[in-house]
């Protein structure tokens, strides 16, 4: 894949050389996503980060890797604070904001959008969410956590087994991550959910015709040998209201006590987060705070050099990164991890 330029809309657009190509570039951005080294390498190019639904952490996780790589970020946040409120289509923003910008990244709720608002930008345009569509982003830094975090244990993503858990239907982070593991060899998928929210038949007959083994069960017993829990919580804002998300709330939550009886000692914890800590939902317990193998917070850590990973890909300054470096001469804590 030619990065440069491009824009990253789909999970479809990778293969397995050019998701490793881009988990390359991510393990270079170490060292200025810890504070031990600081690049100015985009120095004066314009993030245009628009965001027309709520987000806190990809929103900020988006700007906060492009200002390491050494850029300016300006953000929208919300449609009713945007010209679209008023009438405007998603191309003649485009045309506009892709004037005051060297990259964009834009979340909307409706699927197709940012795809559609691309083909109207004179920059390359990165989707961070386009309503229960897609998450080319999340997935490319969950399936880098799990790559990370089954390497600590001498595993290997081919021949894993993955048990992913809540809603499977509006959970845009588990529809791009499947079609990603399909790449890969001999999966096994373990699929828990209410059967009115189960995994889209697109995406189950991508994995069958990719030669995976898949389950679809409501029942969260007998996964003893889970490598990876993805859990998600209940998409409440693709539901027609509240009411209708609340009859799911809670039904599938993991604790430790869940987590001792059901997985093996060593299996890997994630969730796209936000994990809802509300007392009706909870399904990620705080008692699961102390475990070692909670990956999540991990998982948010690694979608700063993903992104990193994606503007300098997309701007074509790989090369340069390390050769606009200087010190960080300011005490942090990261640096001394």
């Amino acid at each position: 894949m030619n990065f440069t330029g491009s824009n990253i809309l789909s999970v479809n657009q990778f293969d397995r050389d050019s998701i490793d190509y881009i988990f390359s570039v991510a393990d270079k951005m170490q060292p200025y996503a810890r504070r031990k080294k600081r690049t100015r390498v985009l120095d004066g190019a314009i993030l245009g980060n628009l965001f027309f639904e709520p987000s806190t952490r990809t929103r900020v996780s988006f700007g906060t890797a492009f200002n390491l790589l050494g850029g300016e970020v300006r953000e929208t946040t919300g449609m009713e604070s945007s010209a679209i409120a008023k009438g405007e289509s998603l191309y003649d923003t485009a045309r506009v904001l892709s004037s005051y910008s060297d990259v964009i990244a834009m979340r909307h709720p409706k699927s197709g959008s940012v795809k559609e608002f691309a083909s109207g930008s004179r920059v390359p345009v990165i989707n961070g969410g386009d309503g229960a569509n897609e998450h080319p982003t999340q997935a490319l830094l969950d399936l880098y956590t799990i790559e990370k975090e089954l390497a600590y244990h001498q595993q290997s993503i081919d021949n894993m087994h993955i048990c992913m858990i809540g809603d499977l239907k509006y959970g845009r982070t588990v529809h791009s991550l499947s079609t990603l593991l399909s790449m890969y060899k001999n999966i096994k998928f373990t699929l828990i959910s209410p059967r009115e929210l189960s995994m889209p038949e697109s995406v189950l007959a991508t994995l069958d015709s990719a030669g995976h083994q898949v389950t679809i069960t409501e029942k969260v017993d007998g996964i003893v040998d889970a490598d990876i829990v993805y859990q998600t919580r209940i998409q409440q804002e693709r539901f027609a209201s509240p009411e209708d998300a609340d009859q799911y709330r809670g039904k599938f939550r993991l604790n430790q006590d869940i987590y001792t009886k059901h997985y093996k000692p060593n299996t890997v914890i994630m969730h796209p987060l936000p994990r809802d800590s509300r007392a009706e939902a909870n399904e990620l317990d705080n008692d699961l705070n102390q475990n070692p193998n909670l990956a999540i917070f991990r998982q948010a850590d690694n979608g700063v050099l993903i992104r990193m990973a994606l503007f300098a890909l997309t701007l074509g300054v790989v090369d340069q990164v390390d050769k606009h470096e200087c010190d960080v001469i300011w005490y942090s804590e990261k640096s001394q991890l």
